[in-house]
């Protein structure tokens, strides 16, 4: 049986966090629900189509910095598009100061 996910280069983290996004469709303020240094998974029944540039915004705890990053989406599933699993999209991260930045932050966390 071979792994058809690519090998990872930063951990992933389970949480809920909101993250506000800005692409060519306006503004939209979601949860993402995966987080690591390279991307996040972000909930949404109307996801932006792949390849899309978006500006996103969040905060990964109370005490922690505020995160402004920009991302492409490498992949998304919509409602209405019969897959199984939660609606929503990939996000991979394009900024690399602001991936070293954000993953020092991870780093500190338990």
């Amino acid at each position: 049986m071979s792994n058809q996910n690519p090998t990872r280069r930063y951990r992933r983290r389970t949480l809920r966090i909101a993250v506000e996004y800005h692409s060519r469709s306006g503004t939209c303020s979601e949860t993402a629900t995966t987080l690591g240094a390279g991307g996040l998974f972000i909930e949404s029944d109307t996801p932006p189509s792949e390849g899309s540039l978006l500006k996103l915004r969040f905060q990964v705890s109370a005490a922690g910095a505020h995160h402004e990053l920009e991302g492409r989406v490498v992949w998304s599933r919509g409602i209405s598009a019969g897959h199984a699993g939660t609606p929503g999209m990939g996000i991979e991260f394009t900024d690399r100061r602001a991936i070293k930045l954000l993953a020092q932050e991870l780093d500190t966390l338990d």
